[in-house]
């Protein structure tokens, strides 16, 4: 009984660990919208800014303004290009003050902000520049099973980890299913969806600097060398705690971190503005 209640405490464990992570790269990577608020009008403004759309249409940019006395600025440009920044009227509809980014190829950025103004006073929604990055659309039936089974990597592999660190005992199985979702996922799917996305499917090392990638491989590089460690000693329990660290390491990166764009400044001589 002893052993069962601790097997499942250390499940319980895993599936905690597992969402904690999954929410953080949720919440910090570069494509969640930017979400904050400004005091303007002597009234609060909370406002969340696009920076991940889907190829087909503009983006939307919507920020609610019930003082009809508020208008605004909407300031853009192409990322990495040479272009000047194009600055518009924000169209009043209703309680909203509304714009639109101009659709990109997947891949392509484009880089905004935006000034709200009452009385003389200009309040500007963000420090820096938003970067919102355009995107293929992935069907369904191909990204549903690459986020589960890079889910369920995560869970096994900290799973190992867990049972290495506290039980000291056999891991093979837990570090088995983790290399074969890891693959799966990561290895397999990944680059679909990536294809889908953004037309290619490897951006990482040696192609480009696509940390998603990148870390997909590290990780599945230390996970063959403990699996391998384990398959000459089940007790060899070093490398599984490292693999759980490396895993732990590239999940604190946030998602999609210098993924793939198209840099205008390398195909481009001469000053250029995107139309509306």
């Amino acid at each position: 009984m002893k052993n069962k209640a601790k097997n499942t405490g250390l499940w319980v464990l895993a599936v905690v660990l597992t969402m904690v992570f999954v929410i953080y790269q949720r919440a910090t990577g570069p494509t969640y919208p930017k979400k904050g608020s400004v005091e303007v009008a002597g009234k609060t403004i909370d406002f969340k800014l696009l920076r991940s759309y889907e190829v087909g249409n503009n983006a939307p940019v919507e920020i609610d303004v019930e003082n009809k006395d508020v208008t605004g600025v909407f300031t853009y440009k192409r990322y990495k290009s040479y272009d000047e920044w194009t600055s518009v009227e924000m169209k009043r509809v209703g309680d909203k003050l509304t714009a639109e980014v101009p659709m990109q190829p997947a891949a392509g950025k484009v880089t905004y902000k935006i000034d709200l103004k009452n009385g003389g006073k200009t309040v500007t929604l963000t420090e820096e520049p938003i970067i919102l990055r355009y995107k293929g659309v992935v069907p369904k039936p191909v990204l549903y099973p690459h986020i589960f089974f890079m889910f369920i990597s995560m869970l096994f592999g900290l799973r190992a980890g867990i049972e290495a660190l506290f039980k000291g005992g056999d891991s093979k199985y837990y570090v088995g299913v983790t290399l074969f979702c890891l693959f799966i996922g990561g290895i397999i799917l990944g680059p679909i969806v990536q294809k889908y996305a953004f037309d290619a499917y490897w951006t990482g090392w040696p192609f480009g600097t696509d940390l998603t990638d990148n870390k997909t491989a590290v990780t599945l590089i230390f996970w063959i060398i403990a699996y391998i460690m384990l398959m000459r000693n089940r007790n060899h329990i070093t490398m599984v705690i490292v693999g759980t660290i490396v895993m732990i390491a590239v999940y604190i990166i946030p998602h999609s971190a210098f993924g793939s764009e198209i840099d205008h400044t390398k195909t481009e001589n001469v000053k250029t503005e995107i139309s509306e």
